[in-house]
């Protein structure tokens, strides 16, 4: 899937992850889209909930040998 940023959280413990995602998403525009790499097993709901309260989209979610990869959609303006 297309990214517009990638951003590299593993190894990193909530809530940084979701800390991180939103600077990174406040650099992107509308409609663009955020790559999130992470190892914390908890960040599966946390970017659930995250992007629930936030009205981003998460569009996709995937997890191969304990790497979360999270794709996100910035809410439009």
């Amino acid at each position: 899937m297309h990214s517009d940023k990638d951003l590299d959280a593993r190894n990193l413990n909530c809530p940084l992850p979701i800390l991180r995602c939103k600077k990174a998403l406040n650099e992107l525009t509308a409609e663009q889209v955020l790559k999130i790499t992470a190892t914390d097993p908890g960040s599966k709901k946390d970017f659930d909930a995250f992007c629930r309260q936030t009205g981003h989209t998460l569009l996709d979610t995937q997890e191969a040998e304990g790497v979360f990869t999270f794709w996100i959609r910035k809410r439009s303006a």
